[in-house]
């Protein structure tokens, strides 16, 4: 049976197959079981002839008839619906839904007939499957059956004696015409057919080296060429060949397993469309070995094109390769997807125009999993199968997993047996057998956008379904939700893996769009009757809640309200329920401006439904959002005067009949009656004082054009509403109106309503008239009415008065300002202004009438009468202001001080004004004379700020601004006094009473005070640490110790007198604790500070000197421990002889132990006690003698080591020989020997180049005071650093130089050994050879030295550590050293 290439289209089909369960994977009992002859011959009721269609003309009726549905891990395409509930609740609405994208079918007829072979024919299980034209399934009997497109076996290839001899088929290719069969056998044979009439032609036996059998066949586009691996992971290339009618194959080794074991080829073969693409000229292989990809041409000539190593992966991992022609930028071009793990890569493959393959690295992507096989079903959409034989289906361009479906039900075949080659004994590497438990190449196969998979016991194909059948997986689940996201995306054109949809958008969306209509509808149905008859109202109203606002979502990105309103809402009606969660749900969709337009009967409904169910503040807010024309006008007013939906009417006469002046008029009558109705009560209830504020902002928005409440008024009307907003305000009396009504009742009652605002919103509305005249009229209009209506008004309080006048003063303060107010009014205006009375908003009076004194409205006022209302207002700026116009620069001093806001700012203000030009002599002066008088108040202000004021400006007058502050016993002096070098004696003294813990600080750091009256100050106020300070700089070392030994006396008796003290009390127990500790601190804070005097000073006296400042040190703290005694002093004696042992140990640098010793013996306190009194000081001290005497042996030891070491490598380095790089000059380029005739000196440095003598020199590379003691540096390696020869003081510090440099002397001897020459050493410098060696050390030893550590450690702690008992510093209390037996000497 010969299948020709034009019978098939790209992609077939297997749709035809009969719908089964999983309990049809085995064949059913039956009483008579049938023979093999009958099997093949019949042909199932059911089972119609298996047709190849292409994609876009499938017919998609009854396409799920004869598909397999598997339960799918990632997709709504399940049968459990215990399943599809638990995962509708977790499912986030926001994510992108794939649906079922594969269709999983069991090729029934081809898996009863392989499980029929195997039991009746003994044909054995199956190992290998192929599909191109046909499919062909090997078994492990060696037998390959072929079967057509109506899985009918057409050809049994092979007998089982030829199993018996080959072993198991392990390899099957099909060549592109569907003429020709490649098998592969377990133990390395090969053999060809000819699939149209099943004769053999060809049985390959030494393509390959014997013993190893074949992992993978493949036939390239060249029928003529295949290509084989085999398990010892070598390649070869098949060549076939007829000459006279004789069938040849010649073999040609591509890639040897000896360099790294192949066990993945996948040579390029181009679909029929892409046959004349010129990429296939090359005839291109991907080999895949266990470390590295290669990409190699077969043709013209064999050429490696590319190598790419694998990232680190599991060595189990299965190497996978898939080649596609993929469109990138409108050029088509193979794409070769690799992995071994769990990432695949992605290589662009195309063809320069200068005849080269240029490969580009593409994004990669990363899954995790174990991938062990990898394929393209179409040219954007993977199908990968992990370990665990989980099916993944993957989207290239965006990286995302579109379904996952378990395979385990197909039981894939490995090829494990062939990977280990058990037929031929086994021969293979372990790497190669661990990647074979996960492989089955043989298993998966794909052709034309299908991939079949082979099981033990059937065979089954994956294809990806239509865009339909995909939406029709979810409407069958029930999944409407889903079923529409999913065709969303298909109108939309963002959905991944399309299969049988249009090209063209419009014809694209014009058939999404009708099957989502038909989804709506069968939503709805569904919905109306789902609905739970009976039970909670609660629970069928969340139903619908799930349910309409996806409809009218869909309908609106559908743009089909006629579908919505219509169709939709008449079934929705049906359901009482429905049609109010319908119409409740709409106001989101109004209000966010989604839904602008209504049906009449809808409109109706809803007014009838929200006012129904007291909805009014969400009826009102549809309303302002929904288009006037939908609207019942007439019906709409009417709801809204009955439940004072001020906004909505608002709204509808401004939009509906352009009338902007009946809303105001009915609102502010409706005020006003109920002003004169609530007067005498003077309050307003919430719901008039919220009609009163919309009334106001409406006024506002009317005069800026804008509309209320959104929006903005029609440029035509703008000018038109302004001016009728403006007449009305002015009427001067309402429509029928009564003879009790007063002036002007709409002004009058706004100011009643909220004076303050109503004002705001004129100030806001005058902010824009620049040239508008009429608008200009209408301003003087209004405040002219303003002052009619409530100047001398007993019914506006003072408080609203004083509003008017500051919105006024606002007005005429303003540049361009054109209200004419008289005299008369203004001086009222100023006087409340001014008015001391009245604190209410002072800062804001203040700024108005600034503003008016700013723009000059007021010059014509007395001035000096001004000034007296400000002083008595406290107008502070006001005052500056008037000042500064008089030239009173120093009354302007005080207006600051007096500022409570403004007395930071009198520091730069001074500052300034004596610092800037522009400023008379005699004002300066002032200002000074002023400042000193107020010098008292500065400084209580702002001491630094005052003493920065003093040192730039009034430096001659320091003297007098000291005695001003000591009269009144200042603190702030010492800022004062900081800044003048010569009084730093009274600063002194000052510090002393005023700021003590300043104090040492101040003496550490300043050197302009005198030592003697220093100590007479400290002396005098007792601050002993300050005394000891000076008296130390001064020299008196003992009397800085007398004087701190002292304090320390003190503390420790005070110490003692609390311990007595808290023996006789029985209650505050804590507080004493807390009282005890403190006095510790003390005490050890004291006796720190004496041992650093100690350890300053010792360097520098003599051992009788410093007998005299230790003992009486250990004296007084042995002393101590005398005066605490009983239970309770415990634990206070026990850090007190911390303390004296640290004493101890500070002392033994200095003092030693043997005079300790005799000391404390000879110390009266301890001379008539018991030896156990002072066992403890003894064998500290005993302790400290050995531990010096372990740390002395070691250090030695590890110093001598280090002399050894660093003298034998120096040695070595010194006497090691050199080998130059090369036998010339690298300056003159020639042969170090140039003459044979003469003797030549030649220089070599250790870093391998030659020179000759004369060279060297005369490019002045050499430096020394004679011949004999000159030195050398390598030209080229100091030139190569910038620079020629360099002094010996440089290569200290550059490393441009050799680390060794010789002269050496060729010698010429005779005739017969011209050749021959000898290197005499003429001289050899080791002075510089020294330096370099010792850097070379450096390079060579890996740290720092032992030496270097220890040098370390006695710089940092060498200023504290005077003894190795010495308590661990601050940041070394984790340090130990630790001590061991000195290093063997390396001989």
């Amino acid at each position: 049976y010969r299948c020709s290439p034009d019978t098939f289209s790209l992609v077939f089909l297997f749709n035809l197959c009969p719908q089964i369960d999983d309990k049809e994977f085995d064949i059913p009992q039956v009483d008579t079981p049938p023979t093999l002859e009958s099997i093949l011959s019949e042909l199932e009721e059911e089972e119609e002839p298996f047709l190849l269609e292409d994609t876009c003309m499938l017919n998609t009726d009854n396409i799920d008839a004869h598909s397999c549905d598997t339960s799918s891990l990632a997709s709504s395409d399940s049968g459990d619906p215990a399943h599809l509930k638990r995962k509708k609740k977790t499912m986030d609405v926001n994510t992108t839904v794939h649906g079922s994208v594969l269709r999983h079918s069991l090729l029934k007829g081809i898996s009863a007939q392989i499980v029929s072979a195997a039991d009746k024919v003994d044909a054995g299980l199956p190992t290998a499957i192929t599909v191109s034209g046909v499919i062909v399934v090997g078994t492990s009997h060696g037998l390959a059956l072929v079967f057509d497109t109506n899985q009918a076996l057409r050809l049994c290839l092979g007998t089982k004696t030829t199993g018996a001899e080959f072993g198991a088929v392990s390899a099957l290719t099909i060549n592109h015409d569907c003429s020709r069969l490649l098998c592969g056998f377990a133990k390395g044979q090969i053999t060809m057919w000819d699939l149209a009439n099943g004769k053999l032609l060809r049985t390959i036996t030494d393509a390959h080296p014997p013993g190893t059998a074949i992992l993978h066949v493949k036939f390239t586009d060249d029928p003529t060429l295949a290509v084989c691996n085999d398990s010892g992971g070598s390649v070869f290339e098949l060549a076939f060949r007829r000459v006279m009618g004789m069938r040849s194959c010649d073999s040609r080794c591509l890639f040897s397993g000896s360099k790294g074991e192949v066990c993945c080829i996948e040579p390029l073969r181009a679909p029929s469309d892409f046959r004349d693409h010129p990429i296939t000229h090359y005839s291109l292989l991907a080999m895949a070995s266990l470390t590295k990809i290669l990409v190699i041409g077969l043709k013209p000539s064999l050429k490696v094109w590319m190598t790419f190593p694998y990232s680190k992966s599991d060595p189990s991992s299965v190497p996978q390769l898939a080649w596609q022609f993929v469109p990138v930028q409108k050029i088509v071009n193979p794409i070769l997807a690799f992995c071994k793990g769990d990432t695949v890569h992605f290589l662009l493959v195309k063809k320069e125009e200068s005849g080269t393959i240029h490969v580009i690295k593409q994004r990669q992507l990363q899954i995790s999993c174990d991938i062990i096989s990898l394929s393209w079903i179409n040219s954007r959409t993977l199908v990968l199968v992990d370990s665990h034989e989980k099916l993944q289906v993957l989207d290239r361009p965006s990286q995302e997993v579109l379904e996952i479906m378990d395979l385990e039900q197909v039981q894939l075949v490995y090829n494990s047996r062939h990977f280990k080659s058990l037929a031929t004994g086994g021969n293979v590497s372990q790497a190669l057998a661990l990647v074979g438990e996960k492989a089955c190449y043989q298993s998966v196969s794909s052709y034309a956008g299908q991939i079949i998979y082979l099981g033990t016991k059937s065979a089954h194909i994956m294809t990806l379904r239509t865009w339909r059948e995909r939406i029709d997986c979810l409407l069958k689940q029930e999944n409407f939700v889903e079923a529409l996201s999913l065709a969303w995306s298909f109108h939309e054109g963002t959905a991944k893996a399309v299969v049988g949809m249009f090209g063209d958008p419009v014809k694209r969306k014009g058939v999404v769009g009708d099957k989502m209509v038909e989804i709506l509808f069968q939503f709805t149905e569904h919905a109306l009757r789902k609905c739970p008859e009976q039970g909670k109202i609660q629970v069928m109203e969340q139903h619908f809640h799930d349910v309409i606002p996806v409809l009218v979502d869909y309908c609106l990105l559908l743009q089909r309200l006629d579908l919505l309103f219509n169709q939709l809402y008449a079934r929705l009606v049906e359901n009482v329920v429905a049609k109010g969660v319908f119409l409740e749900l709409l106001e989101s969709y109004i209000v966010a401006d989604r839904l602008g337009h209504l049906t009449t009967p809808i409109m109706r409904d809803l007014l009838a439904h929200y006012h129904g169910n007291g909805m009014m503040d969400s009826l009102e807010r549809c309303i302002v959002h929904l288009d006037v024309t939908s609207l019942d006008i007439q019906q709409v007013v009417k709801v809204c005067w009955d439940n004072q939906l001020y906004d909505a009417m608002i709204y509808v006469f401004n939009s509906g009949m352009n009338d902007y002046i009946t809303p105001l008029e009915v609102t502010v009558k409706l005020k006003m009656n109920v002003f004169f109705l609530l007067f005498e009560f003077s309050f307003w209830t919430d719901e008039e004082v919220v009609m009163g504020n919309k009334v106001l902002v409406y006024i506002s928005c009317c005069l800026a054009g804008r509309a209320y409440p959104l929006g903005d008024i029609p440029e035509d009307l703008v000018v038109q509403v302004k001016n009728q907003v403006f007449e009305f305000l002015i009427r001067l009396h309402s429509v029928d109106s009564s003879e009790e009504e007063a002036v002007f009742p709409f002004i009058r009652t706004l100011l009643h309503f909220d004076t303050r605002e109503f004002l705001n919103v004129l100030a806001m509305t005058f902010e824009d008239f620049k040239n508008d005249k009429q608008a200009l009229e209408y301003q003087q209009r209004i405040v002219d009415i303003l002052l009619q209506v409530m100047v001398d008004n007993p019914d506006f309080t003072p408080s609203q008065v004083g509003g008017l006048f500051t919105f006024l003063a606002r007005q005429l303060a303003k540049p361009d300002n054109t209200l004419f107010v008289n005299r008369k009014l203004f001086d009222q205006v100023l006087e409340f202004l001014c008015s001391p009375v009245d604190d209410s908003r002072h800062t804001e009076r203040q700024q108005v009438l600034l503003e008016l004194l700013h723009v000059g409205s007021v010059v014509h006022f007395d001035e000096q009468r001004l000034l007296t209302l400000a002083e008595k207002a406290k107008f502070y700026q006001i005052c500056e202001f008037l000042y500064e116009k008089k030239h009173l620069y120093d009354r302007i001093i005080d207006c600051y001080l007096r500022d409570p806001l403004r007395k930071g700012e009198i520091f730069s203000y001074i500052h300034n004004l004596l610092s800037m030009p522009g400023y008379s002599p005699e004002e300066k002066q002032t200002v000074r004379e002023k400042s000193l008088q107020r010098i008292q108040e500065l400084v209580t202000l702002d001491p630094y700020k005052s003493a920065d004021l003093v040192v730039f400006h009034f430096s001659e007058e320091v003297q007098q601004i000291i005695s001003e502050l000591q009269v009144r016993e200042s603190p702030h002096l010492q800022t004062i006094l900081s800044e003048d070098l010569d009084l730093h004696d009274l600063l002194l003294d000052l510090l002393c009473r005023f700021a003590p813990q300043k104090l040492l600080t101040f003496l550490q750091t300043s050197q302009h005070y005198r030592l003697e009256e220093a100590v007479q100050i400290t002396e005098k106020y007792h601050h002993s640490e300050a005394t000891a300070f000076l008296l130390e700089k001064k020299g008196d070392v003992h009397g800085a110790f007398t004087v701190l030994l002292e304090t320390l006396t003190e503390k420790l008796s005070l110490l003692s007198s609390v311990i007595d003290g808290s023996g006789g009390e029985d209650g505050g127990e804590e507080e004493q604790q807390r009282d005890m500790d403190s006095n510790l601190t003390r005490v050890e804070d004291s006796l720190n500070n004496i041992i650093d005097l100690c350890h300053r000073s010792s360097h520098n006296l003599t051992q009788q000197q410093r007998e005299a400042l230790w003992f009486p040190l250990l004296e007084t703290m042995m002393a101590s421990q005398k005066l605490v005694k009983g239970v309770s002093a415990k634990q206070t004696s026990e850090v007190l002889k911390e303390l004296t042992m640290k004493v101890l140990n500070s002392m033994s640098s200095f003092i030693s132990l043997p005079a300790i010793i005799q000391r404390i013996l000879q110390d009266p306190v301890y001379g008539r006690g018991k030896l156990s009194e002072i066992q403890g000081l003894i064998l500290g001290m005993l302790d400290t003698f050995n531990y010096e005497q372990t740390l002395l042996e070691t250090t030695t030891s590890l110093l001598n080591h280090d002399l050894h070491w660093s003298l034998a490598h120096l040695h070595a380095a010194v006497t090691r020989g050199l080998h130059p790089r090369q036998d010339h000059c690298n300056i003159c380029l020639q042969q170090y020997k140039r003459r044979q005739d003469s003797a030549e000196e030649i220089i070599v440095f250790s870093c391998g180049h030659l020179y000759h003598f004369q060279c060297l020199q005369q490019k002045g590379c050499g430096w020394g005071v004679s011949e004999q003691q000159q030195q050398w540096s390598c030209y080229k390696c100091s030139s190569s650093q910038g620079g020629r020869a360099m002094p010996t003081t440089e290569l200290k510090r550059g490393r441009s130089t050799s680390l060794a440099q010789t002269r050496v002397t060729s010698v010429h001897h005779d005739a017969d050994a011209q050749t021959q020459r000898k290197k005499v050493f003429v001289e050899t410098t080791l002075d510089l050879q020294q330096e370099q060696s010792w850097d070379q050390l450096r390079c060579l030893y890996r740290g720092p030295s032992r030496l270097s550590i220890l040098s370390e450690l006695s710089h940092c702690h060498g200023h504290e550590k005077t003894g190795p008992l010495i308590t661990a510093q601050p940041g070394t209390e984790n340090f130990q050293l630790k001590l061991a037996p000195p290093p063997m000497v390396e001989e």
